[in-house]
């Protein structure tokens, strides 16, 4: 264990409620358990789950810190007992439990990656979040394959644009919907073959007459759940993992026996560690390659300081970001 403060600086939620509750405090610094390491941050990812902590609306599974934060990169301040992969000053970034707004988090050794060669600390902590998530639901849940269509809600946002480069750079085929027309060009950018204005496009018809998706990654819900299954061809797969419109959907369900469709859903904060670790080996082996050749690069929007963090809230709450919006902590 290298020399460690006592304590150090976070941001934590004073209450539910807007980004005026982001307040700086002091915090001991944690310490890792047997199979644990301790990440000194530089640079921490900001999600839409953090959003949803921060409101009140989505608390931290049993055991973790009220800290928010799901995604870091930086390097290992410390080893626990059981940790053989890593070593001291490993450069790293990880999918966390929580704790990334702050200066040091602890988190599972199998969590964590190395940093891409050729890709700053901010750019790697732009990397866990997005990337966990797309690969487990896209790849391993869904099992898109290469000259499949992959149909994508919110495109430009950061789990939107990595599943654009991710399918893209896999061989798949991907369409795009956005909330504008710029955004729609934006997604055209990142390489999706098609993009729709949700909000004035009959999107699903369209789809639907172009060849239709064999795979729908949703983080809308509501009623954007029946149009994507007028998209979807016979044994498309669709894949739930956020809910902008609501909960609650009505479909027919005569619509997915005929199709033979398979609904599936999930979240990746309350995985076992084992299964995080399990996903941190298949995205070392299928996408740490691409990433290192240069064929993918994380999509970033800004940049803001550790004690910025209400205003990078506010700036995800707007909708005008187009890729990842990250802290840098150090």
């Amino acid at each position: 264990m290298t020399d460690l403060p006592a304590d150090m600086r976070v941001i934590e939620i004073a209450e539910p409620g807007g980004p005026e509750v982001l307040r700086e405090a002091r915090r001991p610094v944690p310490t890792p358990g047997e199979n644990d390491v301790l990440i000194r941050i530089a640079a921490a990812g900001v999600n839409r789950p953090e959003v949803l902590q921060r409101m009140g609306l989505y608390p931290p599974p049993p055991g973790a810190t009220d800290i928010p934060g799901l995604e870091c990169a930086g390097e290992i301040a410390a080893l626990g007992a059981g940790v053989n992969d890593w070593k001291l000053g490993d450069k790293v970034c990880a999918l966390l439990p929580g704790g990334g707004y702050g200066e040091f988090a602890v988190v599972d050794a199998g969590s964590c990656l190395p940093v891409p060669k050729g890709l700053s600390m901010v750019e790697a902590a732009a990397l866990p979040e997005t990337t966990f998530t797309v690969w487990a639901n896209v790849f391993d849940d869904a099992k898109l394959k290469a000259g499949e269509t992959l149909l994508i809600h919110g495109g430009t946002s950061g789990i939107g644009a990595t599943a654009i480069l991710f399918a893209k750079a896999w061989g798949a085929k991907v369409v795009a919907t956005a909330g504008s027309d710029e955004k729609c060009a934006a997604c055209l950018k990142l390489g999706a073959d098609a993009a729709y204005n949700y909000k004035s496009d009959k999107w699903e018809d369209e789809i639907a007459g172009n060849g239709g998706a064999d795979v729908v990654l949703d983080m809308t819900g509501g009623d954007f759940v029946a149009r994507n299954m007028i998209a979807l061809n016979p044994k498309g797969r669709h894949v739930s993992i956020a809910f902008l419109r609501g909960t609650e959907a009505t479909i027919n369900v005569m619509t997915i026996m005929r199709k033979q469709l398979r609904l599936s859903g999930s979240t990746m904060k309350a995985r076992p560690p084992e299964e995080k670790a399990r996903l941190a080996r298949d995205i070392a082996a299928h996408i740490w390659p691409l990433i290192e050749a240069g064929k993918i690069a994380p999509a970033m929007d800004e940049t803001f300081a550790l004690a910025e963090a209400g205003e990078a809230h506010k700036r995800m709450e707007s909708g005008a970001h187009i890729g990842k919006i990250v802290l840098k902590v150090t």
